[in-house]
């Protein structure tokens, strides 16, 4: 402290521009949450997942396949996510118009149709996570939820659609009217929008929709016979093989007592479970941090 002539105290300049600069910076803090320090939702749900740390919701991506696939190949014999044979299926359907005898585009031709050009506007749907980020945990909650609105607007048509839920014989489908193409149409697009979710991680999960390359890799990987080891990429492989088959035996199971529309009902709770966890997935590490 300096003295005035009158013997007041005079606070040194330099106290008093510290003791400003300490107010500013408090004010500063208080104003901001402390931003650095404290935690902000935005930034969370803005950051990237470990797509190391993805493996219990892309398992239940693989499960929901399974799952759904079944709902639609028990009653119409088509897989809304195995494009594959949609697409081999319309070739034949193409043939068949050279062909003597009676031509139509026949019932399981159309909603093989319905689920192709469906399931591909589902997956240009997640196009959007390109602009969003694919790996972040907004865009991966996001996407899984629009999966679970999808599902629950299939569950709707399918319940008014008023059609069996089951069919015995291929030329005799289950469903036939116009609101099981709509019900078709939405799990399709929600199989489509999960596929690029999933592929965008890439991981050994792959698509989580498609297994034959994962089973040809699993095949093909130099450590498969290595029991005793722990390899990733055949045991991630494994992981989605065996969730793709329990979702088939347990959708197959409540279908026979729920129906169609109450089974993608349970459907869609397990969708919205699937999108919380991401939530809580682990953020990627920071490459080349101090």
């Amino acid at each position: 402290m300096a003295h005035d002539p009158e013997g007041e105290k005079v606070p040194a300049s330099g106290s008093a521009s510290t003791h400003a600069s300490s107010t500013t910076a408090e004010g500063r803090d208080v104003e901001h949450g402390k931003a650095g320090e404290g935690f902000s939702l935005w930034q969370y749900l803005q950051a990237d997942v470990d797509p190391k740390e993805t493996i219990a919701p892309l398992a239940a991506f693989s499960f929901m396949t399974g799952y759904i696939d079944v709902i639609s190949f028990s009653a119409i014999f088509v897989w809304c996510g195995f494009q594959t044979g949609n697409f081999a299926q319309l070739g034949l359907a193409i043939a068949r118009l050279w062909e003597g005898g009676v031509q139509n585009f026949r019932i399981a031709d159309q909603q093989a149709l319905c689920s192709l050009i469906a399931f591909n506007l589902g997956a240009a749907l997640g196009r959007i996570g390109d602009k969003v980020g694919a790996q972040k945990r907004i865009w991966l909650f996001a996407g899984t939820f629009i999966q679970a609105l999808l599902t629950m607007a299939g569950a709707i048509a399918f319940w008014k659609s008023g059609q069996p839920s089951l069919a015995n014989e291929r030329d005799q489908p289950a469903w036939s009217n116009a609101l099981s193409f709509v019900g078709l149409a939405f799990i399709s697009a929600s199989l489509g929008l999960q596929g690029v979710l999933g592929k965008r991680l890439n991981t050994a999960f792959g698509t989580t929709i498609v297994l034959t390359t994962v089973w040809v890799e699993l095949m093909t990987d130099p450590s498969l016979l290595k029991i005793h080891k722990k390899v990733l990429s055949r045991d991630h492989r494994l992981i989605a093989a065996v969730s793709l088959f329990l979702g088939a035996f347990i959708g197959r199971a409540i279908l026979a007592a729920l129906g169609t529309a109450g089974t993608l009902g349970v459907g869609v709770g397990l969708r919205v479970l699937i999108a919380l966890s991401w939530v809580f997935v682990p953020q990627k590490p920071k490459t080349g941090a101090a």
